[in-house]
């Protein structure tokens, strides 16, 4: 196999498959893989004479041949041409840096763990279970890219998989469970978590070889590398297609609390208690078996579980979320008084800012000599603040 840039195609791949006809009988390859061309951030070819060429040596110094080889991989599809930037050489090494810290993380928890030998699929979680249906299915979808010379399209799977599915929910999932030395299912969630890692970082490893070879000999001694480790392969008895839908419905309810708690500002540090209603019993039967994390994740000091709104306050703040609706109570989640100051503040800003911007638009030397482009903005801006005004008044008037 060769892998070459489409530029020096007829300059060189084809003279060299004449040399080996000619000097052998023999093609000297029988697959030619060809990508794009990497350019400056200008879209221009590097060149000397332009002096915008980049040593890879400076970049492997300052941020890891890993950081570099992910963001050739990662911006160079098939045909297109890509554009170097350090921004991105950059967030390819802060995936390197939570790859990094997950993993010690897990160690961490690995090496004062109780003994995992005698885990198996039945005594795992619905979490538990997710997450290995999810790494299943990502071996299976990147095994098919990369027979397919997708490279570009594998990583970004993988780097999906790592930094959301697994660190950002599993890991976040499982916390309570690892701090809790009485919980009975700390020896699955270490389990999981040791099978899920190994998995990633084999999967990682074409992309990123030198941190994923550092954490797989770390991590585990039933393997002396990962270079030459048995390649993950689709297991059936990893499938758990009922406790994938189960978590993401979680998933979502998690997503409706912290979009309702961002919109009113309210800190993580404030605990509220959260409400479920529906009438579907197997939706909130899923809701009580994950109570403990949907609680850590949702931010919530009590969830409760309940098929109407009977004894839910009527100011409760809402999320609509398939076949149920969450409940917060108001008082809960905001320091009434403190809030009504708040907006009292925000109420003198916003008056503020539509005298000056009415006052601008009612001048009539600044409308006949200013340029069409800023009489648009400043009455943009003036709707703008009309709307954030009429909010504000109405929340007052709830409040007060």
């Amino acid at each position: 196999m060769l892998v070459t840039g489409y530029d020096i195609i007829f300059f060189w791949v084809i003279r060299m498959v004449f040399s080996g006809i000619e000097q052998t009988g023999k093609l000297p390859f029988h697959t030619v893989l060809i990508h794009g061309l990497v350019r400056d951030s200008q879209g221009r070819k590097m060149s000397k004479s332009l002096g915008n060429g980049i040593d890879p040596l400076e970049v492997i110094d300052k941020y890891g041949a890993d950081a570099l080889r992910m963001t050739l991989i990662t911006g160079n599809a098939p045909g297109n041409d890509m554009r170097f930037y350090w921004e991105r050489v950059e967030n390819s090494r802060n995936f390197a840096n939570k790859v990094w810290n997950a993993s010690r993380f897990i160690m961490m928890n690995i090496e004062k763990a109780p003994d995992v030998t005698g885990v198996s699929l039945d005594s795992l979680t619905m979490a538990d279970r997710w997450i290995l249906s999810k790494v299943n299915t990502l071996t299976k979808d990147v095994t098919e890219n990369l027979d397919k010379y997708e490279l570009g399209i594998a990583l970004q799977k993988v780097y999906d998989f790592i930094w959301e599915e697994f660190c950002d929910w599993y890991i976040e999932m499982v916390k309570p469970r690892l701090y809790n030395e009485e919980d009975d299912t700390k020896a699955a969630a270490i389990w999981t978590l040791k099978h899920v890692l190994i998995q990633a970082l084999k999967l990682l490893h074409p992309f990123m070889p030198f941190i994923s070879e550092e954490i797989f000999c770390n991590l585990q001694e039933e393997e002396e590398t990962i270079m030459v480790s048995q390649w993950p392969v689709y297991r059936d008895d990893w499938n758990f297609a009922k406790e994938e839908q189960s978590t993401e419905t979680i998933k979502e309810a998690v997503r409706a609390i912290r979009g309702v708690r961002s919109s009113m500002n309210v800190p993580p540090s404030k605990k509220a208690t959260v409400y479920v209603v529906s009438e579907d019993a197997g939706l909130l039967q899923i809701f009580e078996h994950s109570k403990r994390f949907f609680a850590a994740l949702g931010y919530a000091g009590e969830v409760i579980l309940q098929e109407n709104k009977e004894g839910i306050a009527d100011d409760a703040v809402s999320a609509v979320i398939h076949k149920a609706v969450i409940y917060m109570p108001f008082a809960d989640l905001v320091d009434i008084e403190k809030e009504i100051e708040r907006l009292r503040g925000e109420e003198k800003r916003l008056a503020g800012e539509l005298a000056r911007s009415r006052g601008m638009l009612g001048n009539e030397k600044f409308v006949n000599r200013a340029p069409e482009a800023k009489i648009a903005e400043e009455r943009a801006k003036l709707e703008k603040y009309e709307q954030m005004m009429e909010q504000v008044k109405i929340r007052l008037a709830q409040l007060q």
